[in-house]
């Protein structure tokens, strides 16, 4: 099989920007566009963004976002990360970050335009970027933006000593440092999901570009344990005021809410974070403009007002308030912010419901158990193309209630509206013939015309099952409304796929099996039990 791959090199350097070459302490220079207000601006607060997708490409449209941020008097600093686009050095994933940031940080403030107060903004791994500088307290870091992003992003899930739970391994975890981080440029290529052993295509996309993944090699088929943040964690350094932003349709929201959960343990963050709760996903699109693109002029306003209002606070000294909390309530039509003091708000309670071997979701519930069966040779279809952008499409997913391998339990419709604000966990209890086990919950909106659309959902890797197993699967967050008539309807599987990496039935590393086999997983009704939390 020929692997085809389209090479995408640095767009041309904006002319509104300045190009230097900023050097690091190993001597490394990282490539570094600056744009001012005025050429002959004077000292002024700056804001760093330091990502892996090309300062001057069309994917993350920076010289757009510094138009926008220098209209409003401040000075922006965009980098390639190290080994990326027009950077020297190794292109490898996380390790140099923090010190990379260290160094940034150092030469922005001594630049005649800057006033030594530097706020840092950005998504995903440019969120993370923003972490690995906070990680090493350098004193010029005044706010930070963190968006759709966590300091364990794209951690590769791996078995702890003593521990039989884990994260699902994502398709995206392995195949990053084969298109984003595997040189300079953005490499995009096809992998089929279907051909075993995943691992011998690599080695062919290898061969046909001519050079391997550092990223890729560190990390397979077993990974080498590299330190994130070398200075130390974030959360034991400095508190810095942090402005949280998290997507209820986040495929990456996991790993933002685990960071909040570890400020919460933080006195000094925590008294230092701000939480911004959209209806969107990874990409930005919202729940409540359905495709609208990036290049309209109402979508610069969405996304970058909230983060100027809090560099005007933290960076200038503005008088403004900015709560503590702000968030969405998707479903009603109402894309306004509330604010409360904390999350989830002090008037949401928890509401419990059971499921039933009769298909049912509700306050009673019944004993039993139900089985299906997993076989990777036929995995339940991932429903949309781009988990990213998952709002893009957000398909309706009442076909895949008529497979066999999918569990559905469905409430009744709901006389009046229900508000659904705050955390959602299912605790259940399983069993498998397999040597391990997949498990993913859906949980979904069905509207009276039986279109049922995802609102939240969980999955966890389980490692010897066995008969009878007691697990509790975190379903994120939710800030929605069920609208009167329509039911809630909870989905139970063990694939997703492609967007996870199908469990092969056989126990082998999942990139390396060459063969599957069918497992026999269960569920006991008895002991499975939903938990939202309602305002």
């Amino acid at each position: 099989m020929t692997i085809s791959v389209q090479r995408t090199g640095p767009g041309p350097i904006s002319s509104s920007a300045t190009q230097h070459m900023v050097r690091m302490r190993d001597g490394v220079r990282l490539a570094t566009d600056v744009y001012l207000p005025s050429p002959d601006a004077g000292p002024g607060p700056t804001i760093l963004t330091r990502l892996p997708y090309d300062k001057c490409g069309e994917y993350t449209y920076m010289p757009r976002i510094a138009e926008y941020f220098t209209a409003r008097g401040y000075r922006m600093v965009v980098q390639d990360v190290r080994g990326k686009f027009r950077s020297e050095g190794e292109t490898l994933l996380f390790v140099n970050e923090a010190y990379d940031g260290y160094d940034t940080l150092d030469w922005v403030i001594n630049q005649d335009w800057s006033d030594g107060e530097v706020g840092m903004w950005g998504d995903s791994y440019y969120g993370y970027t923003q972490w690995a500088a906070a990680s090493t307290g350098h004193p010029a870091l005044k706010a930070m933006v963190p968006r759709v992003t966590g300091t364990r992003l794209g951690e590769l899930p791996i078995p702890v000593p003593g521990q039989r739970v884990h994260d699902v391994e994502m398709s995206v975890h392995r195949f990053y440092p084969l298109s984003m981080f595997h040189d300079r440029d953005m490499l995009e290529w096809e992998i089929d999901w279907t051909r075993r052993p995943l691992a011998a295509q690599v080695e062919e996309f290898f061969t046909a570009v001519g050079s391997r993944s550092a990223s890729y090699d560190l990390w397979f088929p077993y990974p080498v344990s590299l330190r994130r943040f070398p200075a130390g964690s974030p959360f034991d350094a400095p508190a810095v005021p942090v402005l949280m932003t998290i997507g209820w349709w986040d495929n990456c929201a996991p790993w933002q809410w685990s960071d909040h959960r570890e400020i919460e343990g933080k006195p000094a963050w925590a008294r230092n974070e701000y939480l911004l709760l959209e209806a969107i996903d990874h990409e930005n699109n919202s729940h409540f403009q359905p495709g609208v693109p990036n290049s309209d002029p109402s979508f610069l306003p969405r996304y970058l007002d909230p983060a100027i209002e809090f560099f005007d606070v933290f960076l200038r000294g503005s008088a403004a308030v900015i709560p503590r909390v702000r968030w969405q309530l998707a479903g009603s039509g109402d894309a306004s912010f509330r604010s409360c003091d904390s999350w989830p708000p002090e008037s949401a309670y928890p509401w419990e419901l059971q499921v039933s071997g009769a298909g049912t979701l509700d306050s009673s519930g019944s004993p039993g158990w139900v089985t299906w069966t997993h076989d990777a040779a036929d995995p339940v279809p991932s429903p949309v193309r781009d988990a990213f952008a998952f709002l893009a499409e957000n398909p309706d997913e009442s076909g895949l209630a008529a497979r066999a391998d999918v569990l559905v339990f469905t409430g009744s419709p709901s006389p009046s509206p229900v508000d659904l604000v705050g955390p959602v966990r299912l605790d259940a209890v399983v069993g498998s013939d397999g040597p391990e086990m997949d498990l993913f919950a859906r949980l979904l909106d069905v509207a009276p015309d039986g279109s049922a659309r995802l609102i939240a959902r969980g999955q966890q890797t389980i490692i010897d099952p066995g008969s009878s197993f007691a697990v509790t699967l975190d379903l994120g967050h939710l800030g929605y409304r069920l609208a009167a008539g329509h039911a809630l309807r909870l989905t139970i599987a063990s694939s997703d796929a492609p967007e996870f990496v199908p469990a092969p039935g056989t126990g082998e590393h999942r990139w390396l099996a060459d063969k599957t086999m069918p497992n026999q997983q269960r569920l006991d009704c008895g002991s499975t039990r939903l938990t939202l939390t309602v305002l």
